[in-house]
């Protein structure tokens, strides 16, 4: 029996993840200037943030930005989302239809905004926490605080812990977000029955969805590797292939 107001969800095969992902580099080519040029902003703001936080010494923070993508890609994700819809109706997004996103202005896509930043301000804490746990030493640069974390005890018992926190709360906003954020586009639909959608879909494709997770956190991870510059090309590959599997999970008119 379906939850009220919550729409049907389809139960899909384990090789759902990689048809979402070749679908989606099909999506990419058909408006290549407009989703790169999104890409290509993000991944400045990302380099911008993450030169800033390194050259205060901040380096600890530019490890808890990674990680952060978890948590406020779905949000950055809006055009990307928007793009894939206008392709599915056979239109040509432009860069202003993405950035400008008119359905995205309204209370319960702020509502999920807001949850999001939440979760991720509690994952600071947690990080700082386990952090201030491990060491009593600030270390100034990127390559000492990786000598510490991979060369010793302690360094390896905060990658640990850090780890399996941080994986328990993104998995979470996965589940959270997997088929609520794209959801919201559609003005008929409210962040409570969206999110009560997206835990439903991982109830009932727990193992494909779970697939499709690790797949975005080791996308993310070789962005990241890259000094963020990959996101050009994977941020709209992978909003696209989100669009792609929240239209399977929820089939139905746009």
């Amino acid at each position: 029996m379906e939850q009220a107001g919550t729409p049907p969800i389809v139960r899909i095969g384990m090789d759902a993840p990689f048809r979402w992902l070749c679908a989606a580099w099909r999506d990419l080519w058909r408006a290549p200037l407009a989703f790169l040029t999104y890409g290509a902003g993000i991944a400045i703001v990302s380099v911008l943030l993450s030169w800033a936080l390194y050259a205060t010494n901040l380096d600890f923070w530019v490890i808890v930005l990674t990680a952060g993508y978890v948590f406020v890609a779905p949000m950055l994700a809006m055009g990307c989302y928007e793009g894939g819809r206008l392709l599915e109706k056979g239109c040509k997004p432009t860069l202003r239809q993405m950035i400008f996103v008119r359905a995205a202005f309204r209370q319960d896509v702020a509502y999920l905004g807001l949850a999001l930043l939440m979760i991720y301000f509690i994952w600071t804490g947690f990080a700082q926490i386990v952090y201030g746990a491990s060491t009593y030493q600030l270390y100034k640069s990127v390559p000492e605080l990786v000598a510490f974390a991979v060369g010793t005890r302690d360094g390896l018992a905060m990658l640990a812990i850090g780890s399996l926190i941080g994986g328990v709360m993104a998995y979470f906003t996965f589940t959270f977000v997997v088929v609520s954020a794209p959801m919201l586009l559609d003005p008929r639909a409210n962040v409570f029955s969206s999110t009560a959608a997206s835990f439903d879909a991982v109830a009932r494709n727990p193992v494909c969805l779970t697939i499709w997770a690790a797949i975005i956190a080791a996308f993310i991870l070789i962005s990241a590797m890259s000094g963020f510059l990959l996101l050009v090309l994977m941020f709209p590959w992978l909003g696209l292939a989100s669009w792609r599997a929240y239209r399977e999970l929820v089939p139905g008119p746009l």
